[in-house]
């Protein structure tokens, strides 16, 4: 049997790089997916490829930092399938500008889409979790949640809030069998780091930082969530999974 057997899972920026891949491999483990994304075109397009795979699937446009939308793909989807069971807050952006070169508008949209957006969707999520026994929340951090990164001050503080706000809803609703955990990838392979990977002295760089020789991919990712998405993670809550290669080791 599938892993996700008749579970219903939210992805949010499952149209492209991570979040597609998380959004895939769900619905091939059985749940039911709500892809979320900014982009229509893209997320229809995952959606659309689900079915043709025998999946099951809907998409919602979705600006994760707004929580009216928020509070709108959560009706909806509790209205198409009864419940929600997994939530992963994958949606993010990147900003690499030092402390004092980053603008209020720049710090202000890291901060919602990469953090704020993570505290809305367990707001609006949780209380259908606490109404039908439970679930498991996954929100995507990075290394940057776990170390100090260079140059890039406001993305670091996002998504070291993730790590910690993932720790304290993680305490708040073991008692309602909801599971909360943060995965932290490094160095992905994905449309959004592209211009990092395909340039040459960059990629070079990205691999004298890891334990393992090479760069991740976004399904390496996705097969984490996986994990703590299903039952093979029951009892883990509150805990940071790197996925980057050993950076974190070093």
């Amino acid at each position: 049997m599938a892993l996700l057997t008749d579970k219903v899972a939210i992805v949010t920026g499952a149209g492209s790089g991570m979040g597609r891949e998380e959004a895939l491999l769900l619905a091939r483990e059985g749940a039911k997916v709500v892809a979320t994304d900014i982009n229509e075109a893209a997320v229809q397009a995952v959606v659309k490829e689900i079915g043709s795979a025998g999946g099951e699937a809907a998409y919602f446009l979705h600006n994760v930092a707004s929580e009216e939308d928020w509070a709108e793909v959560v009706e909806n989807t509790v209205q198409k399938y009864g419940r929600i069971d997994v939530l992963v807050n994958n949606a993010g952006i990147s900003l690499a500008t030092g402390l004092l070169e980053t603008t209020m508008e720049q710090w202000n949209k890291v901060i919602n889409i990469n953090l704020t957006s993570v505290f809305l969707g367990m707001k609006h999520v949780i209380p259908t979790m606490q109404a039908h026994s439970g679930g498991s929340i996954i929100n995507i951090s990075s290394i940057a949640g776990l170390t100090g990164s260079s140059g890039a001050g406001a993305y670091t503080a996002s998504k070291g809030g993730v790590r910690m706000l993932s720790k304290a809803a993680a305490v708040d609703f073991g008692k309602d069998h909801i599971r909360v955990n943060s995965i932290h990838p490094g160095f992905i392979e994905t449309p959004m780091s592209s211009e990092f990977v395909n340039d040459e002295r960059m990629l070079q760089w990205f691999l004298s930082q890891t334990a393992l020789p090479r760069v991740g991919q976004a399904s390496e990712v996705a097969t984490a969530v996986l994990f703590l998405a299903s039952d093979l993670s029951s009892y883990i809550t509150g805990v940071e999974l790197p996925v980057d290669g050993g950076v974190t080791a070093k």
